[in-house]
């Protein structure tokens, strides 16, 4: 599935296209991408037609856009895009439909040409191959810390009215910030874990205590901090968390830069174009290759239902656990 730095990058190519941008037209192609919405198609698409976006915001794997109020004191609402495993935005004018379209939306930008007409329409396309992705009007509520909700790029929100700012989707309120997020709180982090005797791993793919992160960056950031996935998060010091935490933010930050990681077509930005992290993954998918710092086997195990790769020497395996 779509970490932060796909959702991100798919975030901020939509910035530009939305904010501030009036919806024209929404066409369900698909009811099936609306199982989180509570409504019918109809529904939705009278609800978005007419509306500003104020801003593309996003809080770990979670992208949504905030709706500008239609009438003063209305509750503030967001339109929430789940991208589930296959989901992509795409944008575009005048292109042919994407296969597996699930949901278009026409929308006006701000801004005008060089000759004075306004900027033509932009075509928002939600494409989904599996169809467990989702787009959702949902209704938004105050965030429990009164911090901006997400991170919503370079759209100025010192404007005392942007309610939208500080307040998080329904459906996206019992998600913990991301370690990219100013207001991630690195001691409640270490608090939290501390208590916990699952393996350290658990904990990192636990977005109720830290968004953001999936297999490929729990691996690659337990590998920088020489940690084992099943060492036990209450064992770890202080010092073993604190590293672990600023390995994390290094390799989000450099998938940010690559555009995020692609095996395949279906991560993709909103133009379609693949990220490129893949190139230099150090232990995810890379089982049998030498390990980058010491040349052992990299090997690959069973985790969850899915799997873990760590190098047997950078990583040792925890000592069994005794009463």
């Amino acid at each position: 599935m779509p970490e932060l730095p796909e959702v991100e990058v798919v975030r901020a190519g939509l910035e530009p296209a939305v904010s501030g941008a009036r919806v024209l037209h929404v066409d369900v192609v698909d009811e099936r991408a609306l199982t989180r919405h509570d409504g019918p198609a109809e529904d939705f698409a009278d609800r978005l037609t007419g509306r500003t976006i104020a801003a593309a915001v996003r809080r770990g794997k979670f992208l949504w856009m905030p709706l500008q109020p239609e009438h003063e004191g209305d509750r503030p609402e967001a339109l929430v895009a789940h991208l589930g495993m296959s989901g992509q935005i795409l944008l575009g004018r005048g292109r042919p439909a994407a296969k597996h379209r699930r949901i278009r939306i026409d929308v006006q930008p701000v801004g005008t040409d060089r000759d004075g007409t306004a900027e033509p329409a932009v075509e928002l396309e939600f494409v989904d191959q599996r169809t467990f992705g989702s787009m959702a009007i949902d209704a938004m509520v105050p965030t429990v810390d009164g911090a901006p909700a997400g991170f919503a790029g370079h759209v100025d929100a010192s404007d005392p009215d942007a309610v939208w700012r500080r307040s998080v989707p329904q459906q996206v309120s019992h998600i913990a910030r991301d370690p990219l997020d100013p207001a991630f709180d690195d001691d409640r982090f270490t608090a939290i874990a501390r208590k916990r005797s699952s393996g350290i791993k658990r904990v990192l793919l636990d977005q109720g205590v830290v968004s953001g992160i999936g297999n490929i960056y729990a691996d690659e950031s337990l590998w920088a901090a020489k940690l084992h996935y099943d060492r036990s998060a209450e064992r770890l010091t202080r010092a073993d968390l604190a590293r672990l935490l600023h390995e994390v933010r290094s390799v989000l930050r450099r998938a940010l830069e690559d555009g995020g990681t692609s095996f395949d077509a279906q991560y993709v930005n909103v133009n379609g174009q693949s990220g490129y992290f893949s190139q230099r993954l150090n232990v995810y998918g890379q089982q049998g290759k030498p390990c980058p710092r010491c040349g052992t086997t990299i090997v690959r195990e069973a985790f969850m239902n899915r799997s873990s790769h760590i190098c047997p020497v950078c990583q040792p395996r925890p000592r069994a656990r005794t009463r």
